[in-house]
């Protein structure tokens, strides 16, 4: 029996800072995002936010606090979402 790869892809979305909490947390909704990583206008990297299967609200609390201290701080951002 021979093993598949799944291919990983990547989806990239431009938002403003008072918009970054909500699509964040509609992703993860979606529940087949592996990694958000989120990064200023001028493409720096500002958190990276691995997910697995099985991450619930608890776990992703002090993340989302800090995601919307992010979006407070900037007015601009891009979220790179790698989906399965």
């Amino acid at each position: 029996m021979a093993k598949t790869k799944q291919e990983d892809t990547q989806t990239t979305f431009k938002v403003k800072g008072e918009e970054l909490l909500k699509k964040v947390k509609e992703l993860i909704r979606e529940g087949n995002v592996r990694r958000i990583t989120i990064k200023d206008k001028k493409g720096k990297t500002l958190i990276v936010v691995p997910l697995t299967i099985g991450v619930v609200g608890a776990v992703l609390a002090p993340v989302l606090a800090a995601i919307g201290a992010i979006a407070a701080l900037v007015s601009e951002c891009t979220i790179s979402v790698e989906r399965e």
